[in-house]
C-alpha cells in the first residue's frame, strides 16, 4: 500500500507502477504524476462553507484532491480505470480526486429533485449498499454532488441501485481512511 502526501516523487511514483504487481499497474504514464499532483494540490475540504463556494466558483475550475484522507495510489488506479465504463455520460467524473466545477454545479442541483417511487427505491437501495452507505462518508461537498449524481443517473438515465453503488463506490473521493 503506497500513501503519497508529499514524500515520493514522481519517478518514484511511476516506477512504483511500473515496477509493482500488475494488478494495479498504470497503462497511462501520465496517471502517475496526476496522482502525485492531485494527493499534494488538492483544493478540497470538507466544510460548509467549501460546498457552498462550489455554486460561485467559475465553470473552468476544478475541485481536486481528497476531502477526508490522503489518497491511495493502488485504490487510484482501480477508480480511474473503472470509471471508463461511464466515458459516455458527461456528467460523471471520470477522475474522483479531480472534478470541473461545472459538473459539480449541475449535479448539485439534482440533489433537491423528488424522484418518483420506483427511483427513489434504486436511490435508497444505494443509501443502504454502497461501502459509504451513501454518497460519501460525511454529508460535505461530495454528498450532494454525488447524491445528486445518483439522482441524475436514476432519473434520466434509468439506472438501478446497484449501478449507482458501483459508480459511488468507483468515485469515493475520501482517501484512502473513507
Amino acid at each position: 500500500m503506497v500513501v503519497v502526501g508529499g514524500v515520493l516523487g514522481a519517478a518514484t511514483v511511476v516506477g512504483f507502477l511500473k515496477g509493482s504487481n500488475s494488478a494495479f499497474a498504470a497503462e497511462d504514464p501520465g496517471l502517475a504524476s496526476r496522482f502525485q499532483d492531485l494527493s499534494q494540490n488538492g483544493n478540497s475540504t470538507c466544510s460548509a462553507k467549501f460546498t457552498e463556494s462550489i455554486a460561485t466558483m467559475p465553470s473552468i475550475s476544478r475541485i481536486k484532491g481528497s476531502c477526508c484522507s490522503p489518497m491511495e495510489l493502488k485504490r487510484y488506479v482501480e477508480q480511474v480505470n473503472g470509471l471508463t465504463k461511464y466515458l459516455d455520460i458527461a456528467m460523471i467524473p471520470q477522475d474522483p480526486y479531480d472534478i470541473p466545477a461545472a459538473t459539480a454545479q449541475k449535479t448539485m442541483l439534482y440533489y433537491d429533485v423528488k424522484l418518483t417511487s420506483a427511483e427513489q427505491q434504486a436511490y435508497d437501495y444505494a443509501m443502504a449498499n454502497s461501502e459509504e452507505k451513501g454518497p460519501c462518508c460525511c454529508q460535505c461537498w461530495r454528498w450532494k454532488v454525488y447524491g445528486g449524481l445518483a439522482k441524475f443517473l436514476v432519473h434520466e438515465h434509468g439506472f438501478t441501485g446497484k449501478q449507482i453503488v458501483e459508480v459511488w463506490d468507483l468515485s469515493d473521493g475520501c482517501g484512502s481512511g473513507g
